[in-house]
């Protein structure tokens, strides 16, 4: 089957088997391996991506769903020079990487919170990251990390 979508800002049209999912898609697929592969279950969050502002697990989401859709994952984060969006920065300067397995999963779980919740509480932020599961951080820097952003971006007029 052949599903027309939009991924990162680009129009992409993909040939694909009704039971591939998202993940194995933009990992074996379109080589796009920031995205990473977890649990397969849907319960860790390394493979969170944003489909349409949505926050959505890849490994569970069924590619034949892609139709129309919109698709952001960690390669199209980054700003379009290829340097660290202010989210990435952020991440950077509070700590909030370590191994870095779950940082793409968090990343955008935390551009999600921003687009839709601009000025998110500490516990709203707590609750965006919830799904996405972090062995090394204790996830401190991780909400200070987002909250710092929702920070500059109000001082800065909503720009990322």
């Amino acid at each position: 089957m052949e599903v027309s979508f939009t991924l990162n800002g680009q129009p992409i049209t993909c040939q694909l088997t009704p039971k591939l999912t998202l993940l194995r898609l933009l990992r074996d697929e379109l080589q796009l391996t920031g995205t990473k592969h977890g649990c397969e279950k849907g319960d860790c969050g390394a493979c969170s991506v944003i489909i349409d502002g949505e926050l959505k697990k890849a490994c569970i989401y069924p590619a034949r769903n892609l139709e129309g859709t919109h698709v952001l994952t960690i390669e199209g984060l980054c700003q379009s020079d290829g340097s660290p969006n202010d989210l990435q920065q952020a991440f950077l300067e509070h700590g909030a990487t370590q191994c870095g397995y779950c940082t793409p999963g968090m990343l955008l779980a935390g551009e999600a919170l921003l687009q839709r919740t601009p000025d998110p509480s500490r516990q709203e932020i707590r609750e965006a990251i919830a799904e996405n599961l972090c062995r090394c951080t204790g996830y401190q820097q991780i909400v200070d990390a987002i909250e710092a952003t929702a920070l500059t971006r109000r001082r800065n007029g909503g720009a990322a």
